[in-house]
């Protein structure tokens, strides 16, 4: 099976345009998640991560927000390669969750609004914008979508079908968006604490990021590899997840033998880590069925809130520097242990020879990923 090599990453949120812009802010402990009274959003003020406007790619006016944070985001990736992703053996795969859905609250409904909603509209858009020959594939997968989408590029070039992916996602935090988890009583009063003892549920976020993914290891200057991957589902609730863990651990073992890696060779787990009561524990147990729990584990919410069909991209991309530089990053907002099955939440910067990691997500209807990236040793 063909090798497939990280080519150059972006991140685009309120912590930076660049992944660099990103990382700096994120070894200094800052946090994008801030208070904001939006009543266009919600009648009372909340906290979340978003992202300001002037920093979106601003050249085509008819662009929704949605549309100019990937654009942005694409064009930053690009810039750090040289590969053609114009040609016939280049895929585009774009995650979202929500997408244009937030037109729905400023325009009238018709069959123009019906189109500009739709994720294959905005997707022919960016393709068109950056002359990608082939269809793009869209993932909308709930909360494992970011993740989903490069365990998708990683098959898509392990298989043959294409030499390089370039994989994108975004989504943007509307009143749409906010109200759906507050009618859930999800979302946290304050910053969230992901697996923390007071953990109170949610903080949302802003967010875009690109992956590019190529089997040319010429094109890799990090020499990084994703190597397995792994769904499930746990067919439980469509908001709830799974009592036991069980089906995100068999995605975590899955995802570990594919890569041929075992359980003691991953040095770090970057989790979901919601900071909602349910999410953290079901991580957890899943962790403690893998006989993992010893292994340090952090979780990105508190430095970006959950960006949704953006989280798992952000959150490997910044696995994938921490690999690089040697550094496990610290679980923002985590205090004291919380959660049912007692885990290593990471709360302080470490540093180290590490080589592998695990990267995990979840979301609603029970869906479950999970995605090993390694250092390439040959």
């Amino acid at each position: 099976m063909r090798e497939v090599f990280v080519v150059s990453d972006n991140i685009l949120s309120p912590l930076g345009s660049t992944t660099a812009e990103n990382l700096d802010r994120l070894k200094k402990g800052f946090s994008g998640i801030q208070m904001h009274d939006r009543t266009d959003m919600s009648p009372k003020p909340f906290y979340a991560s978003l992202i300001p406007d002037n920093i979106l790619h601003d050249d085509k006016k008819s662009l929704t927000r949605f549309e100019k944070a990937i654009i942005t985001s694409v064009e930053d990736a690009l810039k750090q390669t040289s590969l053609d992703i114009t040609g016939k053996d280049t895929v585009l795969i774009i995650s979202s969750t929500k997408g244009n859905i937030s037109l729905l609250e400023t325009e009238d409904q018709n069959n123009s609004l019906k189109e500009k909603i739709s994720l294959p509209h905005s997707a022919e858009l960016i393709a068109s914008h950056f002359h990608f020959s082939n269809q793009p594939v869209i993932i909308s997968h709930a909360c494992i979508s970011g993740l989903l989408a490069i365990i998708t590029g990683m098959r898509l070039i392990q298989s043959g079908q294409f030499e390089n992916a370039v994989i994108t996602g975004a989504d943007m935090i509307t009143k749409f968006v906010l109200s759906g988890f507050q009618s859930f009583q999800a979302i946290s009063p304050e910053p969230c604490k992901p697996f923390d003892a007071k953990r109170k549920g949610i903080s949302l976020g802003e967010g875009a990021a690109t992956l590019i993914l190529s089997a040319e290891k010429k094109y890799s200057p990090s020499k990084i590899k994703i190597t397995g991957g792994s769904v499930s589902n746990d067919a439980n609730h469509i908001s709830g997840p799974s009592r036991t863990g069980e089906e995100l651990f068999l995605a975590m073992n899955k995802a570990m033998k594919q890569a041929n890696v075992s359980k003691n060779e991953i040095d770090f787990i970057s989790a979901h880590g919601t900071a909602t009561l349910y999410n953290d524990d079901m991580e957890a147990k899943a962790i403690n069925l893998a006989d993992m729990q010893s292994i340090p584990v952090n979780s990105l919410k508190g430095y970006y809130g959950h960006t949704l069909g953006a989280a798992g991209l952000i959150e490997s991309i910044i696995s994938i520097h921490s690999l690089s530089d040697n550094i496990i990053l610290p679980t923002l907002g985590f205090d004291k242990p919380g959660t049912a099955k007692p885990i290593h939440v990471s709360n302080k910067m470490q540093t180290g020879n590490y080589k592998k990691v695990l990267k995990t997500a979840s979301g609603f209807g029970g869906c479950n990923a999970a995605m090993v990236m390694c250092k390439d040793e040959g």
